[in-house]
């Protein structure tokens, strides 16, 4: 099958790869001729711009893109909504907000083209592993692209399935990615509760790999985890400072607007925020109000 692919950062190149190796002709563009170029030595087809993507596929065309979630890809689907034909489909696999899917979708269907929504998870792994895909949109859309789906999963009939309507896709993404800020800051409390028992000299990284097999905490995000403590159990060279790519903000607005309790996501989001605050003026007056309601000692910088 032929798709066009539109942002070949490092998951979207690994996408197109896993594409090609499973038989799909695919044409690539990205902004940066270099990084297009290392896309046809992989086996794709090179696009110098949009237009010349849409020239290159034949109808009816389908484009998978993957950039910056925002004003990037709201400008890429506005770019090949004026440049595709009736009956063409438009897929974003990046971490847009399902409510933007769902205006996109609307935007594109007064053109006749079809607009789906893939939610994406499985990072720089994905080439090896594949992807675990959440698609959302209309059951023809999906049904012509299932080819493309199917390789990129990690089979045909695992990892992937169409969750609903436009904007389903990217809902489900949004949420699994909530639910993973919470694992990860059990895995990161959890191990830093054993670091701090010092006297009994534990060692994390097999702490990590003994959890890996037969524990029922284990997991692929305890995987990873075996495998950075593997490197460095003292993490030294990465600094306490953690961000988030919205997701996890959007699924706590989304529990607030549908009355849904989740306080572990919640708290999770809250310390993500916390770690980038190294100045943290809070904690000074909070140190300041306990010395003055009860005389206690102020630590000074």
């Amino acid at each position: 099958m032929q798709l066009g692919m539109v942002g070949l950062g490092k998951m979207g190149a690994n996408m197109t790869t896993r594409l090609v190796r499973g038989g799909h002709e695919v044409v690539a563009f990205d902004r940066s001729p270099d990084v297009v170029k290392a896309s046809v030595g992989q086996g794709a087809r090179g696009a110098a711009s949009l237009e010349d993507l849409v020239k290159q596929l034949d109808a009816p065309r389908a484009v998978w893109v993957m950039v910056p979630a925002g004003d990037p890809t709201e400008a890429t689907v506005r770019a090949l909504a004026n440049l595709l034909s009736s009956g063409d489909t438009i897929i974003d696999g990046g971490n847009s907000n399902y409510k933007e899917s769902m205006r996109r979708g609307s935007m594109v269907a007064e053109r006749g083209l079809q607009f789906v929504d893939a939610g994406t998870s499985g990072g720089i792994w994905g080439l090896a592993e594949g992807y675990s895909l959440m698609v959302g949109g209309s059951p023809e859309a999906v049904n012509r692209l299932r080819p493309i789906f199917e390789t990129l999963a990690p089979a045909k009939d695992k990892g992937w399935g169409h969750v609903g309507p436009t904007g389903a896709g990217h809902f489900t993404k949004m949420v699994h990615n909530g639910i993973e800020y919470g694992m990860m800051q059990a895995y990161a409390e959890g191990f830093s509760i054993l670091k701090h028992k010092q006297e009994f000299s534990l060692d994390l990284a097999q702490i990590a790999e003994l959890w890996r097999n037969g524990s029922v905490v284990r997991s692929w995000l305890l995987d990873l985890t075996a495998r950075a403590l593997g490197e460095d159990q003292n993490l030294a060279s990465i600094a306490p400072y953690v961000s988030d790519s919205g997701e996890g903000r959007w699924t706590v607005a989304e529990a607030i607007d549908l009355d849904v309790p989740a306080p572990v996501i919640t708290l999770a989001l809250l310390q993500r925020l916390r770690s980038r605050d190294a100045e943290s003026y809070a904690d000074r007056l909070l140190s300041a109000l306990r010395n003055q309601f009860g005389g206690h000692a102020v630590k000074k910088s």
